[in-house]
């Protein structure tokens, strides 16, 4: 459910922009009255004054200033929607309407689930509405956009290209507008909403877990959700505006379209229970390692590329794990069950080495550091709520550097 009415968002974007009802009902196409109304249910949704209502025209107000940046921000989104409608209409001789049939929050939303499962009739179903209206609505932005969103095929609905393109602008304008009464709400010193969070694995035994208790301290009302997908879903979800940032070991991005920023550099540990017959030495080799059976991350995966690399650099060839795994907790388990070592972060195995189930070994790696940080979309603006644990974040790393 939206709180936000994208038709009066776009009504109160025009007022701001004209200084007054009479002049933007004239850039609208719309009756001085119903212009109004517009602007006074958005202010009656969000229980705030957008407007001071002057001699001079209509001017607005904190929250009226905090409100119009997103609703720049969508309706630069809807406008590139239509404009490359435009263009691929310029092709094929389609039409293409103006931005009206866009301006609904739940047809928007009917697009993006449809295109994340690719099922009508679930999608009618999350939404509440009968398969019908979804149908309905789809039609409505196909006919608008003078383009196919979807293709019927045998894996069920699946997007178009343009229309895989256009339903990620959809989920970032809907990212907007949820976050339009959180930005209110902030204002009066409150930060509520929900933050949701792309972590990687060296992310979740310590840095999340501590930044995430901190801050929920602080602000009670705030809600955090972590999605563990791999990094290639979660930089996609990134993109949508699905997620809010990721957090842990970073990966080469598109500079174009993500920003990223370190936090601190995190080196690789050999990691074995207490007790295994390594830790009756002050110092290991290479040829000490030999014949002790390996746990590893999969193949492919960063770390297990960096360890490949290490041994190569000492002309040795890598060890062939006996496990591979990305479960942390069978990692853990078959470390403390077995002689089995492992190398990864001591900040994943923080609570094993603190209680004393397993023990860093002494071997040293150079070369297999890794920058641990933040991912964020470019020019993103985020949520009170999600500033707020990027704060604790980034606080809690200066003490790790």
């Amino acid at each position: 459910m939206f709180l936000v009415s994208l038709r009066h968002l776009h009504a109160f974007n025009a007022v701001a922009a004209s200084g007054g009802i009479r002049r933007s009902s004239e850039s609208l196409f719309r009756a001085s009255s119903a212009v109004a109304r517009s602007v006074a249910a958005l202010e009656e949704s969000l229980d705030a004054q957008l407007f001071e209502r002057k001699g001079r025209g209509m001017l607005l107000t904190a929250a009226g200033e905090e409100v119009r940046k997103r609703a720049d921000r969508i309706e630069a989104e809807l406008h590139a929607v239509r404009e490359e409608a435009v263009r691929l209409r310029d092709r094929n001789g389609a039409k293409v309407g103006g931005i009206e049939a866009l301006l609904n929050e739940r047809r928007l939303q009917a697009a993006t689930l449809l295109a994340e499962m690719h099922h009508m009739p679930s999608v009618a179903h999350v939404m509440g509405v009968s398969q019908s209206a979804v149908s309905q609505a789809i039609a409505r932005l196909e006919d608008m956009l003078g383009q196919p969103l979807f293709l019927r095929t045998a894996h069920g609905m699946m997007p178009t290209d343009a229309g895989r393109r256009w339903t990620e602008s959809f989920e970032r304008v809907l990212s907007e507008l949820r976050h339009i009464p959180e930005d209110i709400a902030a204002l009066a010193g409150v930060v509520l909403g929900v933050v949701t969070i792309g972590a990687l694995p060296l992310a979740r035994s310590q840095l999340l877990p501590t930044a995430i208790a901190s801050v929920l301290k602080r602000h009670p009302q705030l809600h955090i959700r972590s999605l563990e997908s791999p990094y290639e879903e979660l930089t996609a979800s990134l993109l949508s505006g699905r997620i809010d940032f990721i957090v842990g070991a970073q990966r080469a991005s598109s500079a174009d379209v993500f920003a990223s920023r370190s936090l601190f550099q995190d080196k690789a540990a050999l990691v074995a229970r207490t007790g295994h017959p390594l830790t009756q030495r002050k110092k290991l080799t290479l040829q000490d390692l030999a014949g002790y059976p390996w746990v590893l991350s999969r193949s492919g995966t960063p770390l297990r590329e960096s360890l490949v690399q290490f041994f190569n650099r000492q002309g040795q060839e890598p060890p062939s794990p006996a496990v591979e795994t990305g479960d942390l907790a069978l990692l853990r388990g078959l470390l403390v069950s077995s002689d089995m070592l492992t190398v990864l972060s001591a900040h994943q195995l923080h609570h094993e080495v603190q209680t004393g189930q397993l023990v860093v070994l002494p071997f040293e790696m150079p070369g297999m550091e890794r920058s641990i940080g933040i991912t964020t979309r470019k020019n993103a603006h985020l949520s009170p709520g999600a500033y707020a644990l990027l704060a604790e974040i980034e606080a809690i790393s200066t003490r790790w550097r």
